[in-house]
């Protein structure tokens, strides 16, 4: 079960930060170049098309390094460490079989498909494939979804705001709010975009001296290990010990459910239905941008797991049961405990920056995605519909205006859980697994009739918030943590789907074969000699055979690296 949280305040006076005029100028500077992004791109917005996907207009590397940011946020920054103090080494499976795998999916098999039929959003490839009322429900479900995660960076936000610098909560959800509706507002998806690049080389900055200064104050790699298996147990510091059916561990997981609970789907699930991720890689500008966009953040996340999980590891070694009651910490406090004791003036107002950059990013992602989603697949296609373009963009920038507002609104549901970690993958189980298991037998199987979409979405759904909140929480069935609880109502989120869309799919009328050209495998256009392209097959265009360019080199490339920096971790 959970750890129960700690009181704000409590963390604030043990946590508070010797800030002074250096560290403020630094962040004030940053501040400055934000709202500077958002003005720029302002002038590049005349279209629906420029504010909601950048006019599909950007190169890869730029919506590369945007859809890994997009990522960096409470999840990776706070959570990640939080998972580490917890949990162990077993943290490397969120990166090396909990996303590369997804996301190199993601660039040769699924991009083909949103690129090609043009849709402007996640859900409306489901009013392509399936009917209304899967595209009605799957919008609404993603836009909760969306609201939700975005509370919860700045949740975090506010929490480590008033630890490190002794702002109260409400002042520093309400500056992170402004000025992330400012920028968003302003330029839309561009200026999300091209400040998620900067915050990315910003992050890195932050996070490098914490790890560097970290390792040097326990021994090194060699003196932190030595001190976690003393005093946690040998698994602690392994990627695959103790994980045996039947075994305890402290993820309170086995091989199997992080295989197919973790590795395949709430991995798959997330990365390659998540609106707020595939959104960059929409706005490529072009198909092979498109999907070399997860492929090229590919490359970076198999190596960002370390600077998240050595904090999360030296907090465990310096402070005796770090994050467990009468500790003085919560497991979120990893990186803001670190920033304390080791980082100097200067360096200190960096990694403020850097964890404020991280929050922006994740709550912009989810805001941006968010009024793309109920502008164009909800006001647009029920509400308010065959407007004008202006039309739509003004509605956009006001609907961005409510997201914060409800952002803000959702930020306390956070509170609840000591690892921020184990609330956001609660939610993935709940909502992007559910869309993945419609997704995936959607696109892999020509017989899915239209209405088994919808009652596949609402079994998956309703499935996994049944085994979490009845079976698990109220004692059901024994799972040792929140964590392992999540796998497992994964795993029955996608089952329960799958299994409803096979059984309604019986029932109903296939969608003609005409109506899924295009949306389904093998069934692209025919080409000029009658063939039928393969995705990912057809030959490169002039120009863009490079070595770098070709989609199925990248992808396998990252899947054989991150394979083999298990090697380490597994003795």
């Amino acid at each position: 079960m959970q750890t129960p949280p700690y009181a704000p305040t409590d963390l604030a006076a043990g946590l508070r930060l010797p800030t002074n005029g250096l560290d403020y100028t630094i962040l004030a500077i940053y501040f400055v170049v934000v709202l500077g992004i958002g003005f720029a791109a302002r002038r590049s917005v005349k279209t629906s098309l420029d504010f909601f996907l950048s006019g599909r207009s950007l190169p890869a590397w730029i919506t590369g390094l945007a859809f890994i940011s997009a990522n960096l946020a409470a999840t990776e920054i706070l959570g990640m460490a939080a998972n580490s103090a917890q949990y162990g080494a077993y943290t490397v499976h969120w990166y090396w079989i909990g996303a590369i795998p997804a996301m190199v999916f993601l660039g040769l098999v699924m991009m083909p498909f949103y690129y090609s039929s043009k849709v402007r959003s996640v859900p409306e490839f489901l009013l392509l494939r399936f009917d209304r009322a899967a595209h009605l429900l799957s919008s609404i479900l993603f836009a909760f979804a969306a609201i939700l995660i975005a509370g919860v960076n700045l949740y975090a936000l506010a929490i480590v705001v008033e630890a490190l610098l002794g702002w109260p909560q409400w002042v520093a959800i309400v500056v992170a709010g402004a000025f992330v509706l400012a920028y968003i507002t302003l330029g839309g998806l561009s200026s999300a975009i091209y400040n998620e690049v900067l915050q990315f080389f910003v992050i890195l900055t932050a996070l490098i001296p914490i790890v560097v200064l970290g390792l040097k104050k326990v021994g090194g790699w060699g003196g932190l290990t030595d001190k976690l298996t003393a005093t946690h147990g040998a698994d602690f510091t392994t990627a695959w010990g103790g994980t045996g059916i039947g075994s305890v561990n402290p993820l309170g997981a086995n091989w199997l459910t992080i295989v197919l609970g973790l590795g395949f789907v709430l991995s798959f699930g997330y990365w390659t239905t998540n609106f707020a991720e595939v959104q960059r890689a929409l706005s490529a500008k072009n198909l092979s941008a498109g999907r070399r966009t997860p492929l090229i953040a590919a490359y970076p996340k198999i190596f960002f797991v370390f600077l998240v999980m050595i904090p999360g590891l030296v907090a465990a070694a310096l402070v005796p049961k770090f994050g467990a009651p009468g500790s003085g910490y919560q497991y979120n406090d990893a990186i803001p405990y670190l920033m304390q004791e080791l980082l100097p003036n200067g360096v200190l107002g960096i990694a403020v920056t850097g964890l404020l950059a991280a929050f922006m990013a994740g709550m912009a992602a989810n805001v941006s995605s968010f009024n793309t989603v109920f502008t164009n697949d909800i006001w647009a296609k029920y509400a308010v519909p065959g407007r004008e373009d202006a039309y739509y963009v003004r509605f956009g920038r006001l609907i961005t205006v409510i997201g914060v507002l409800a952002s803000i609104g959702t930020a306390f549901l956070a509170s609840s859980f000591s690892n921020i970690m184990a609330y956001l993958q609660t939610l993935f189980s709940f909502f992007n697994v559910p869309m993945f298991v419609v997704f995936i037998v959607g696109m892999f199987w020509k017989r899915a009739s239209a209405k088994s979409g919808f009652w596949g979405l609402i079994a998956g759904t309703v499935t996994a918030m049944v085994n979490y909140f009845v079976f698990y929480k109220k004692g059901i069935i024994s799972i040792p943590s929140d964590q392992g609880a999540n796998f497992v109502s994964a795993i029955a989120g996608f089952v329960a789907g799958a299994v409803v869309m096979f059984l309604v799919s019986l029932f109903t009328r296939p969608k003609p074969a005409q109506e899924l050209q295009g949306l389904v495998y093998g069934t692209l256009p025919q080409t000029s000699s009658g063939g039928t392209p393969t995705p990912g097959t057809e030959p490169p265009a002039p120009g863009d055979d490079a070595w770098y360019r070709r989609p199925a080199l990248l992808g396998w490339g990252a899947v054989v690296l991150a394979a083999a920096c298990y090697i380490p971790f597994s003795f």
